[in-house]
Formats: structure tokens, C-alpha cells, sequence
């Protein structure tokens, strides 16, 4: 079939929807290779709220930030390439694409050279997460963290360094140089993976429009191909805000800390939600075996130095556990976490900086809303999300709404 006369997503039906502002809006699709608009027939689409598992009836603990999102933490940007075209068979270099890049930018565009501390753990490292070693080395991110598929790891990771120059300054020395963090989870089963889709203008897309406030869930930017507990996977967000008080009758300080993570693991038979054995009362398989991975990055507001931030990361173990996963052997789960507090301390301008930390004895409650957000943010992808039909013809499933509410019922473990 020719890609340019008949290039059409298919999620449940043949339309091409994106969630805006809680709106889904009709636009048109790129073409794969010209990368030029195709217009779709005329379609009415109603607008619909944007349903999350919050609005199901999935009890989660913890107290969320006002959008339940990594943007919760001050300053904190996302954007999006979402790249859908082509249906029926597979034949690489042509599609069917179901893929995109995701881009999170830790202090925002007006920050860009302000680099934060960060810390990084591997759960399971049968994957890709480009930079780490300086990260573990300096203790700082100093750019953008970007993900997209497997086999575009390289152009998006060249991207980046472009686009920073672009935008950026070389550094006090007056040297060039970028060692981006580039994180990656595989999509072959949706995606012509082999085909290469991804270019230099997605990467330059994706952080030209990272943005604070609401952003988009489900199957958009490098989550558009992935599947999850054998269910339509993707990208997934929540928050927590923390207080901290040194002493019952001492005034208390609050924190933000938000997830964000690509979610592409897990065997449907394990999925568990909120308590409830949902894969095992909703059986089905997709192919077969644990294929995927799960890339997270963890925000914070909360000041905290480049150890402390490694031991967030590796919280998010947790947050994965609560819904059944096991972190099998072909899966990379790769995390990332960094604060956006302590500003300018990198600097070289001055001989010491003054940097305020957190008591590693006050770090629980930050512990716990890292596990708290990272198991609601899976449930997110889920559930704002929709059946997708990719490459050979591959139909993956949606979590379904209705089942989903009254297996909660069933269990007792419906939020009134």
C-alpha cells in the first residue's frame, strides 16, 4: 500500500488523535519519509476529558501535586515528536511508524546552562542510557534528558548536542563539548524500528516545545509504540508534595517530587493494580515473553546532593514492584533523578559555594513519594492510552476502563 495515498493511525479506529489541555484534538500525521503533513478524511471527534487512573476509582496514596506530574516540580519541561503513519505490513524504511522522542528539560529553556545534581541506578541494564558515566562522575546533569526507540539512541544523542549548541555557550574554557543523556526502550513490535524514522528535526521538535504545565500521557512522543503488562504502554506522569519537619512542634517545609517514566515491560499475568490481580482477571498475551524496559526520571525541588539523588533512583524499584514487575533479564530499567535546587553551584567562578541539603534521616517521606508516583505513573500510561494497530497488522489492546472499575469493585478497592 502506498504510504503517501493511504498513511493512517490506527488507534481503535483510523483516526489520529493528541491530547491537548485535556481535549483530544484531530491533526494531521507525517508522512514517514517526506515527513510532510497527509491530510485524513474529514472526521467529527468530540471533545473528552482525559481520563486517568485517578478517575477510575484506583485508590493511590500519598497527596499529588496540582497535575499529578513531573511539571509539578517548578521549572521542570516536557515535549513531544509523535511520528504515526502507514498501516498493514511491515517493510522497512517505509512503516508502519509508531514511535516519537520524548524531552525533559530539568530547569526549562531559560536555564539551559544551569547544570543539576543528579544521581543514576540501573535495575536491569539490558538497554541504553548515554552520559551516565559522567553523571556518576561529576555529579551533575548538564542538559536535557531525552527518549526515544532502541536503534535511534544515535541520532537522537548527536541531536542533542547540535541543538545545545544551538542554544547554548561553550563552556568557561571556551570549549564545545555535550555528553547527552539519551535513554531508550525497544518498539518493534508497532514500530518499523529498523527504518530509522527518527531524525535530527524530531529531537529539535521535542525540545523546541518542552513545556510546564499539563502535558500529554499515553501513547505520544518515545512511548507512542510501547506496550505495557502486554496492555498499550507508554508515557506516564504523577507527583507528590512532602513536607519535612525536623521535630513534632517545628514548622514543616514542602517538597515536590514528580515521575516520569516510558513504561515497555512487564508479563500481562503480573500486572497488579492498586492490590488487585488485574493480569491474571484480564488474561492475554501479546509476544510472549518480558521484552521490555522501563526508562524513569525522577524531579525533585527538595535540595539534595548527587548520593541522595542516586538513592531516589533506585526507589523507583519499588514503585515498578507495586505493579507486579520482575525486571526480567531482557529488560533495561534505567533510572535517572535530579534536583532542581541549588542553583549555579557548578560555576567555576568562585573558589566555594554555599549548597543546602536534606538530612539523610529526613529522607523517608522523599523515598516514599518516589514509590508512590513512579506506581501511579504506570497506571497513567495505561490508562490514558488506546488500542493500537501497527506493523503486520500487530493490534495491541488498551487497558479497558469498564473491566478495570469492576475488578476494583470486586476487591473492595474502589476510591469512592
Amino acid at each position: 500500500m502506498d504510504k503517501a495515498v493511504k498513511s493512517q493511525l490506527l488507534l481503535d479506529s483510523s483516526a489520529v488523535s493528541f491530547c491537548v489541555g485535556g481535549l483530544l484534538l484531530v491533526l494531521p500525521l507525517l508522512h514517514a519519509d517526506g515527513r510532510e503533513p497527509q491530510p485524513l478524511p474529514p472526521r467529527t471527534t468530540a471533545a473528552k476529558q482525559v481520563v486517568r487512573a485517578r478517575d477510575l476509582g484506583v485508590p493511590f496514596d500519598g497527596v499529588p501535586g496540582a497535575l499529578n506530574s513531573i511539571t509539578d516540580v517548578a521549572g521542570v519541561e516536557v515535549g513531544y515528536s509523535t511520528l504515526i503513519s502507514g498501516e498493514g505490513k511491515l517493510v522497512v524504511g517505509r512503516g508502519p511508524v509508531r514511535t516519537g522522542v520524548t524531552a525533559i528539560i530539568p530547569r526549562g529553556h531559560d536555564s539551559l546552562n544551569d547544570p543539576v545534581y543528579a544521581g543514576v541506578f540501573s535495575l536491569n541494564g539490558n538497554g541504553e542510557m548515554t552520559g551516565t558515566h559522567w553523571i556518576e562522575e561529576s555529579g551533575f546533569l548538564e542538559g536535557p534528558v531525552v527518549i526515544t526507540n532502541t536503534h535511534s539512541v544515535g541520532v537522537a544523542r548527536d541531536a542533542v548536542i547540535a541543538w545545545r549548541i544551538k542554544h547554548g555557550a561553550a563552556d568557561a574554557s571556551g570549549y564545545w563539548w555535550s555528553l547527552p543523556v539519551v535513554a531508550e526502550t525497544w518498539d518493534g513490535w508497532l514500530n518499523d524500528t529498523n527504518g530509522f524514522h527518527v531524525k535530527s528535526e524530531d529531537v529539535f521538535h521535542a525540545l523546541d516545545s518542552a513545556h510546564g504545565g499539563a502535558i500529554e500521557e499515553g501513547s505520544v512522543g518515545g512511548g507512542t509504540g510501547m506496550i505495557c503488562y502486554e496492555f498499550k504502554g507508554g508515557s506516564g506522569t504523577a507527583s507528590r508534595k512532602i513536607e519535612i519537619k525536623s521535630g513534632k512542634d517545628k514548622p514543616g517545609q514542602t517538597f515536590t517530587v514528580g515521575v516520569f517514566l516510558q513504561a515497555n515491560f512487564g508479563r500481562r499475568a503480573l500486572l497488579t493494580i492498586a492490590g488487585v490481580p488485574v493480569g491474571k482477571e484480564i488474561p492475554g498475551t501479546v509476544y510472549g515473553e518480558d521484552m521490555g524496559s522501563c526508562i524513569a526520571v525522577v524531579a525533585t525541588d527538595a535540595p539534595l546532593l548527587p548520593n541522595q539523588l542516586k538513592r531516589l533512583a533506585r526507589r523507583v524499584s519499588l514503585g515498578l514492584a507495586r505493579t507486579g514487575t520482575i525486571s526480567g533479564n531482557g529488560s533495561g530499567d534505567l533510572f535517572i533523578a535530579f534536583s532542581t535546587a541549588n542553583k549555579n553551584v557548578w560555576a567555576p567562578d568562585q573558589v566555594t559555594h554555599n549548597v543546602q541539603t536534606i538530612p539523610n534521616d529526613l529522607m523517608d517521606s522523599i523515598f516514599t513519594g518516589v514509590v508512590q508516583a513512579t506506581e501511579e505513573a504506570v497506571v497513567n500510561a495505561l490508562v490514558d492510552n488506546q488500542t493500537m494497530t501497527g506493523a503486520n497488522n500487530h493490534r495491541v489492546e488498551a487497558l479497558p476502563h469498564d473491566r478495570l472499575r469492576e475488578l476494583l469493585q470486586k476487591y473492595n478497592r474502589l476510591a469512592q
